[in-house]
């Protein structure tokens, strides 16, 4: 029978914690461009733009992100489409954090007082250049907090591609579990690497919402 040390395990999981980190990242660079569209559209003046991102954000937020999964890898399946496992676990978690992070955007650019609107729009400014120079400036200040703790949650998620064979962290440790039979030990250290990936983001997220919070009462 092959020993294991408990190098020989952290190391294997320290591999495939490259993964849950770039998917984390795909996900939130990928999920943030989609999501900012859809912010766009949400705000828009046109209803029909209005309707389609808010029933797209419904639909996306009101499923479990285990069923878009698998219908992104198995369904697409189903009409001939071969999609490997590591693009549709990034497509579904885009498009899984692009509702999310819409919605608190829109949070934050409802937050920003109506006079901004129209003090910019006496000023001869379209609606782009009211978004770019005077709202999302002043909505970013409050989104970071909220968004960088939402980070958060896409680094848990990227366990659940284990469903459709993406060997990420989580999955990682049933496949080193099964071949060392210490479940204990690698599901101890799943667990650590786990933590140690979001604690800091969880923290950093409570120390910028304090900042804030200081630098709001102050002015």
């Amino acid at each position: 029978m092959i020993e294991f040390t408990l190098w020989d395990i952290l190391r294997n999981l320290l591999l495939a914690t490259r993964w849950t980190i770039l998917l984390s990242l795909v996900s939130f660079i990928g999920g943030g461009a989609v999501g900012l569209g859809l912010l766009l559209l949400r705000i828009s003046k046109n209803k029909a733009c209005r309707a389609f991102a808010k029933y797209y954000i419904e639909l996306f937020q009101g499923t479990p992100l285990l069923m878009q999964l698998f219908i992104a890898f198995f369904g697409l399946g189903l009409f001939g489409i071969d999609v490997p496992a590591w693009l549709a676990a990034g497509m579904a978690l885009i498009l899984w954090t692009a509702a999310f992070v819409a919605e608190i955007w829109r949070g934050c650019v409802e937050s920003v007082a109506r006079g901004q609107w129209e003090a910019s729009a006496s000023l001869g400014m379209g609606r782009l250049q009211q978004m770019r120079y005077v709202i999302l400036p002043q909505a970013l200040r409050v989104a970071i907090p909220p968004t960088v703790g939402f980070s958060v949650q896409i680094i848990k998620g990227t366990a659940l591609t284990s469903i459709i064979g993406f060997v990420e962290l989580s999955k990682a440790g049933t496949v080193v579990t099964n071949a060392t039979f210490q479940p204990f030990t690698v599901y101890g250290l799943v667990a650590l690497i786990y933590f140690a990936l979001c604690w800091p983001l969880s923290k950093s997220s409570q120390i910028l919402e304090r900042k804030l919070n200081v630098a709001h009462r102050n002015h």
